[in-house]
């Protein structure tokens, strides 16, 4: 049956979203706790620790670009 597989579909997506709101809502608390971890970095002048903290934030900037948040 054809309308079988829209309902499924539209229950995927709807069981999908919620999800993705809730994970981009940590990807943004993660994305606070590591600029304040940058400013920290900075203010040190710990170029290590600011090359990691930039490399972490890359990483949370491309999943919330995938998910669509921002």
């Amino acid at each position: 049956m054809e309308g079988d597989g829209s309902v499924k579909q539209l229950m995927n997506t709807s069981l999908k979203k919620p999800n993705e709101k809730e994970r981009a809502a940590v990807l943004k608390l993660e994305m606070d706790y590591e600029l304040a971890t940058l400013y920290e970095a900075m203010e040190e002048e710990n170029e290590k620790k600011i090359k990691l903290c930039k490399q972490k934030l890359e990483k949370i900037r491309q999943e919330l670009v995938r998910l669509k948040a921002f």
